[in-house]
Order: structure tokens, then C-alpha cells, then sequence
């Protein structure tokens, strides 16, 4: 058995911090003369202290290595003990890369969108727009669920089309599964009537619009400039709203999704 002082000299730990642990509960001594109060500590104690040291130098709390040497009997409990630690922190580690890789994308996204924004040469500006056929497709659901839409239209009235396709949004929110939406485009009239489609005249007005550059998941950058736009002037914003799709995807490639063009259109009145 050794004394605390003899014990310290042999862990390389204050006595100090050994009365300290004792007191909570992480490293209790083998013994306690109940007349003096002397602790005294064995070799399996020393191993102990050892690993205490090193944990904390490693930050771990007080609370966690108490837990640790209380679930461990023997020196093969605590090694077991410590190699089911090393895999969760191994699983952390993994973890926090999958979270670093994100944040990553996240800030060159971001990067990017800024530099656009700041290089934009398109402004804000109201239109008064002249009514259109057109042939669209209502639909419920996630916003690119417009794409069957825009592919259904293109196969039946293919030889009618005459502008570019374009949504209209009858939602003031953002609704990602149950969006109310209509995926449309302009046509000549075709000779009969096409079921699935409704081929009607789309109404006009005066609209505030702006051209958005770059990738669709970065257009509320720009639909917030349009909505300061209509705050501003003491507009009242109308439903629905228009993306014309000026430049986009291919039917094969996807292109440049920073170079996409995308009209943002909200109709408006005083």
C-alpha cells in the first residue's frame, strides 16, 4: 500500500487533485484509516490514476470517467471500456466529417451566390402584360414534380408551343410536398380540345419582375429584392406568381446550373 504522498510521486498527480477525486467519487483510495484519515492506495489504484490523468488531458469530464471506472471491475473492464469509447468517438469523428464536407458546400454555395448577386446587371422592374394562351397542368405536390407536367404538355402539343415554359404558383408560402402549383407554357390554338390539359387565355397586368441568375434552390435572394420592390412602392402582391424559365436545363444535359436565367413575375396592384 502507499501513502497519498508516495502515491503521488508514483502517478505524477498533485495530492491536492487526489483528495479532490476522492471527494468526488472518481478515484477512491483502497483504504482510509478511519482514526487518521490517511488515504493509502495499491498498484491496481496507480493504473487507475494513470488513466484518470490522461482522460482529463484529454477533456474529458469528471462525470464521464466516474461512470467509466465504476462499469469496471478489473483492468480488462476498463480496457473494454475504453475501446467501446474509442469507437463512438471513431463514430463522431466520422460523423463531423459528413458535417464538415456539408458545411463545405454550404459555404461555397454561398460564396457564390453572393459573388452573383453582386455581379448581377439585372434590376427590378415593373411590366404591364398582355393575356396569353396557354396549356397547363395543375398539380399538388413537390415543386419538381412540374417537370412531368412541362414533359406532358411537350408531347401532346409539341407543334403549338410558341414561348418559354414557365410555373405559376398559387401559394404565398413555401410548401415543399403539397405545393399548388401549375406547370405551363404558351401555345397557338390547337384544333381540338387535348384532355389532361387546360388550354385557356391567361390573363394580363402589371407585374413586378426581375431575371434571377443561377441555380433554382437560390432564388429567394431574388424574390426578396422583388418583394422589397412591391413593400416598397405600398403594392399589394397577387396570386399567382410566375417563373419563366428562360435558360434552364436540356431535355439530355443539365448545363450550368449558374448560368440559368429564371424571370421571377408578381403580379401586383395599389
Amino acid at each position: 500500500m502507499y501513502s497519498i504522498g508516495q502515491f503521488s510521486k508514483i502517478t505524477g498527480i498533485t495530492v491536492k487533485a487526489l483528495r479532490f477525486y476522492h471527494d468526488e467519487g472518481v478515484l477512491i483510495p483502497s483504504y482510509v484509516d478511519p482514526d487518521s484519515g490517511y488515504r493509502y492506495y495499491n498498484a491496481l489504484d496507480a493504473e487507475k490514476a494513470r488513466i484518470v490523468a490522461r482522460l482529463r488531458e484529454l477533456e474529458f469530464s469528471l462525470g464521464e470517467i466516474k461512470e467509466m471506472l465504476a462499469h469496471s471491475g478489473d483492468e480488462a473492464d476498463l480496457l473494454e471500456h475504453l475501446e467501446r469509447h474509442r469507437h463512438d468517438f471513431l463514430e463522431r469523428i466520422r460523423r463531423y466529417r459528413e458535417v464538415l464536407s456539408l458545411l463545405d458546400q454550404i459555404i461555397t454555395r454561398e460564396r457564390e451566390a453572393r459573388r452573383i448577386m453582386q455581379t448581377a446587371t439585372f434590376d427590378v422592374e415593373e411590366k404591364s402584360l398582355q393575356a396569353m394562351l396557354i396549356a397547363g397542368i395543375r398539380v399538388k405536390g413537390k415543386y419538381s414534380d412540374c417537370g412531368k407536367g412541362f414533359a406532358q404538355i411537350g408531347r401532346t402539343l409539341g407543334r403549338y408551343i410558341c414561348g418559354k415554359p414557365f410555373n405559376l404558383y398559387y401559394d404565398d408560402e413555401y410548401r415543399p410536398d403539397d405545393a399548388e402549383l401549375e406547370a405551363c407554357m404558351p401555345v397557338r390554338r390547337p384544333k381540338t380540345e387535348v384532355p389532361g390539359i387546360s388550354v385557356r387565355e391567361l390573363a394580363g397586368g402589371k407585374c413586378v419582375s426581375l431575371v434571377h441568375k443561377g441555380p433554382y434552390d437560390q432564388l429567394g435572394r431574388s424574390y426578396s429584392r422583388v418583394l422589397d420592390y412591391i413593400r416598397d412602392k405600398g403594392y399589394e402582391a397577387l396570386l399567382p406568381s410566375r417563373e419563366i424559365y428562360l435558360k434552364g436545363p436540356g431535355m439530355i444535359f443539365r448545363g450550368n446550373p449558374q448560368k440559368y436565367l429564371t424571370e421571377i413575375q408578381i403580379f401586383v396592384k395599389q
